[in-house]
């Protein structure tokens, strides 16, 4: 079962694998007789995340852990990776130390230590992305969720000061989860400010506009893509990986982003 409701239940097999030339013997899988949520119509789904029956743990092996992707942005024709191996590393990349949660082995935690908007760090809390001793809290890297979620806190100010840069804009009434929208239908092209993830040891992503305004409907409507989490757990989702290379290297417990795009 997943954090959405989405759940899966059949058969679990070992199976031969084949890729390419390489043949992977007795990879345990799923065969999914009773399907709900997200996997309906999917012809699939393959588990990378940290855990020892993940796909990305059954190959440690011959891959060493390592492994990299980069996600096509949306309305775009760029093609799209993954690759397993530790080819996939890239130098160049700025690296960010994951940070182990034994209550979530599966999970990509990453060390979270702030948030801006153009060039202007946001003041939040010192605490609010830090995972406790518990296990509560913290910042995981998720190519399963859609959009970002925030510590409600952390997100308000954060929407805050990008609404405070973007108030030259007209805007729209909020959408679904997303309660920052503007009409844009009027407009050729528009200036925003950046947003940037600050992460542990100095690294700074900063994403484009596409990455964190998204649109919403065919009349121009644009949101602001990020939410506020009901937890105090934080999710760097897909919609702010698009297009930037990410590459995980487990057995050093490091992320990577860039230096490529797609």
């Amino acid at each position: 079962m997943y954090g959405d409701g989405s759940y899966t239940k059949g058969t679990l097999a070992l199976e031969t694998l084949t890729f390419g030339r390489t043949v992977i013997r007795n990879v345990a899988m799923g065969c999914g007789h009773r399907n709900r949520g997200m996997f309906v119509g999917a012809a699939g789904l393959l588990g990378i995340g940290g855990g020892s029956m993940s796909f990305v743990g059954q190959l440690t092996g011959q891959t060493g852990g390592a492994f990299g992707y980069c996600l096509v942005s949306r309305g775009t024709d760029s093609t799209g990776s993954l690759v397993f191996g530790r080819e996939a590393l890239p130098v160049g990349a700025s690296w960010v130390p994951l940070v182990r949660n034994p209550r979530a082995p599966s999970f990509y935690y990453v060390g979270l230590k702030g948030l801006g908007v153009g060039g202007v760090r946001i003041a939040l809390p010192d605490d609010v992305f830090d995972l406790t001793e518990t296990g509560d809290g913290g910042v995981v890297m998720d190519t399963g969720t859609a959009v970002t979620r925030l510590p409600t806190a952390a997100y308000a100010a954060f929407r805050d000061g990008f609404k405070a840069q973007t108030a030259n804009l007209p805007r729209a009434s909020g959408v679904s989860i997303f309660d920052t929208c503007y009409d844009l239908s009027g407009f050729v092209s528009v200036r925003v400010p950046t947003v940037s993830f600050y992460f542990t040891e100095g690294p700074v992503l900063t994403l484009p506009a596409r990455n964190f305004l998204m649109p919403v409907d065919d009349s121009g409507t644009y949101c602001f893509a990020f939410a506020a989490s009901p937890t105090g757990l934080s999710i760097i989702g897909n919609i702010q990986q698009e297009g930037i290379q990410v590459s995980f290297d487990g057995a050093n417990g490091f992320v990577g982003f860039g230096p490529n795009v797609c």
